[in-house]
C-alpha cells in the first residue's frame, strides 16, 4: 500500500515539474528558447533536450525497455554535451516532442513496475530499485525547472512556476528596481561587516 503512494506521489510530481521546464518555453523567440544565458551556454530549449535524452535512459535502458528512437548512448563521447543545446535543425516542436514522446515511456515504464523493480544504471556502475531512479529523476528535473524559473525571468521577467499558479501579484518595474536596490544595500552593507 505504501509504496503504491509513494509511486504515485512521486510520478505525480514528475509530470507536474516536467510540464513546468516545457511551459518556461511559451511565448518566447526561437533565438530565446536557445540564447545562450550563462557562460557555460546554457539556454531553455537545450535544459529540456538534456531532460529528454536522459529520461529515456533512465526510464529505458536502465530497465531493459530501451526507447524506441535514436538517440546518442550515454558513453558515445563525441556526442558528450550536446545534449544540452537543440542544432539549427532541430525545431522547438521536435524537441519538446521528444520530450513528451519520452513521458508516454517513462511513464509506462513506471507504471509497468513496482517501486522495488531492480535495473542497472551502467553510468553509475550500480544496480537499484525503480524508487531510486524515480528521485534521481524528479530531483534532476526539478533542478534544471529552477535553472529555467532563473533563466526565464533574466529573458523577459516573467516569474511562477506554472501555469496555474503565480507567486507574486503582477508588480511593475518600479517596485522590483525599488526591491533589487535594497538587496543591493543589504549585500553590501554584510559584506562590509555591518550586518546588524
Amino acid at each position: 500500500m505504501i509504496d503504491d503512494a509513494a509511486k504515485s506521489h512521486l510520478h505525480d510530481h514528475l509530470r507536474w515539474v516536467r510540464e513546468a521546464l516545457v511551459w518556461k518555453l511559451e511565448g518566447l523567440s526561437e533565438y530565446d528558447v536557445r540564447r545562450p544565458m550563462t557562460a557555460t551556454g546554457t539556454n531553455l530549449l537545450g535544459l529540456v533536450k538534456h531532460n529528454a535524452i536522459w529520461d529515456s535512459r533512465y526510464f529505458g535502458e536502465v530497465f531493459g525497455r530501451p526507447f524506441a528512437e535514436d538517440l546518442p548512448d550515454w558513453d558515445d563521447v563525441p556526442a558528450r554535451g550536446t545534449d544540452f543545446w537543440a542544432t539549427e535543425h532541430e525545431s522547438r516542436a521536435d524537441v519538446v516532442d521528444l520530450y513528451r514522446r519520452v513521458w508516454t515511456h517513462t511513464d509506462a515504464t513506471i507504471d509497468a513496475l513496482d517501486l522495488g523493480t531492480m535495473g542497472h544504471v551502467p553510468w553509475w556502475q550500480q544496480d537499484v530499485p525503480l524508487f531510486n531512479v524515480m528521485v534521481h529523476c524528479l530531483s534532476d528535473t526539478t533542478r534544471h525547472a529552477g535553472h529555467a524559473d532563473i533563466l526565464r525571468e533574466t529573458l523577459d521577467g516573467a516569474v511562477g512556476v506554472d501555469r496555474d499558479s503565480v507567486h507574486f501579484e503582477p508588480r511593475d518595474g518600479a517596485f522590483w528596481e525599488a526591491r533589487r536596490a535594497t538587496l543591493e544595500r543589504i549585500a553590501i552593507s554584510a559584506d562590509r561587516g555591518r550586518l546588524t
